[in-house]
């Protein structure tokens, strides 16, 4: 089993990947495999609904957005980090969710149906819980149990060096990490009793204008 982890920073070794380190670690001593993905530091545009990924599968912009369709296929579970900006998620991983779970969704993928999520939040002092609900939401709209810890998803620091000293922040992240690993286990036993996905109905979207 693996899990897939997201960097959403401009900095690689920065203050969200701290975080996300020390859910890899944990995970790895759960025997669960991880891999940290970074967003990197290019443009990514938002999405201009071209629906091109509907026919093709991937993104019309070819960027770090197609490179994560193709790895999150095989995922068993995600985390999302995310830096705090003016009180939301950093604008780069905000572009690049919005692609990658739109693009799946039309594309038909169901890349993360029913495959656990959570989220990571960095920040020096404020804006952590309205980040950590921003994206929480891709998770509810796309079928995603939402894997909690003992306290939310956070830690804070200016530096990487602030956050190692954040021990709550720390422990907040191992004890993330080991609830997902007990939960991808509690999945794949499921999975090996026989014990069936749940039966899917044929949406139904309704407009709130009427004829």
């Amino acid at each position: 089993m693996n899990v897939l982890l997201v960097n959403g920073s401009p900095h690689a070794k920065g203050c969200t990947y701290t975080a996300l380190e020390e859910v890899a670690k944990t995970l790895n001593t759960e025997g669960i495999e991880t891999e940290i993905f970074q967003i990197g530091t290019k443009p990514l545009a938002g999405c201009i609904a071209c629906k091109t990924c509907a026919q093709t599968g991937r993104c019309s912009f070819s960027d770090r957005v197609n490179d994560f369709l193709d790895l999150a296929k095989d995922a068993d579970g995600f985390i999302f980090g995310s830096p705090v900006h003016y009180a939301a998620a950093s604008g780069a991983i905000t572009s690049f969710m919005d692609r990658v779970f739109y693009a799946d969704l039309l594309s038909g993928r169901q890349s993360f149906y029913l495959k656990p999520a959570a989220a990571v939040v960095s920040a020096r002092r404020a804006g952590t819980t309205a980040t950590f609900d921003q994206l929480n939401k891709y998770f509810t709209i796309s079928e995603m149990p939402i894997i909690a810890s003992r306290y939310w998803n956070m830690v804070h620091g200016a530096t990487p060096e602030d956050v190692k000293k954040d021990l709550e922040g720390l422990q907040t992240m191992r004890v993330l990490a080991r609830n997902m690993a007990w939960f991808l286990k509690c999945k794949e036993a499921g999975r090996k009793a026989g014990i069936q996905l749940p039966v899917k109905e044929e949406n139904i979207f309704t407009n709130f204008i009427r004829e």
